[in-house]
């Protein structure tokens, strides 16, 4: 496993999301459901992480993907500690309680964690087994 990799590709994912949810706030429709910018996030989510998981495995590292998506998921939290939270959500009357125990935030969590492990389970694990 390369760690600096799987942060990389933790920081790839990291600024989608953040600029999927960021580009969100602009559109007029959704701009005020946090519940539809929520859903709209979890269905782009699905390519986001894809493309965070090429790049990893693009090197033919074989790291299970379980691991993977727990150093992506806390590269992000993270991130969002450090960025985020300090200069959006803050700054918005937020906090950092309602921020991580947001259901929102639960589901986007297993989300990347799931699509991370059946990617691996697909594309890497079935290699292997093939091999």
């Amino acid at each position: 496993m390369k760690i600096i990799r799987a942060i990389l590709s933790g920081i790839i994912i990291w600024i989608l999301i953040f600029t999927a949810f960021t580009s969100m706030s602009f559109i007029p429709v959704i701009k005020d459901s946090e519940l539809q910018q929520n859903m709209l996030l979890w269905i782009v989510l699905i390519p986001i992480t894809l493309l965070g998981l090429n790049f990893y495995y693009k090197k033919e590292y074989k790291t299970n993907g379980l691991l993977l998506g727990v150093i992506i998921v806390t590269t992000s939290l993270i991130l969002d500690a450090l960025i985020t939270l300090p200069y959006i959500i803050i700054p918005n009357n937020g906090n950092y309680y309602d921020f991580y125990t947001s259901p929102f935030l639960l589901i986007t969590i297993i989300e990347i964690l799931v699509v991370t492990f059946l990617y691996w389970k697909s594309k890497v694990n079935a290699g292997l087994n093939n091999e």
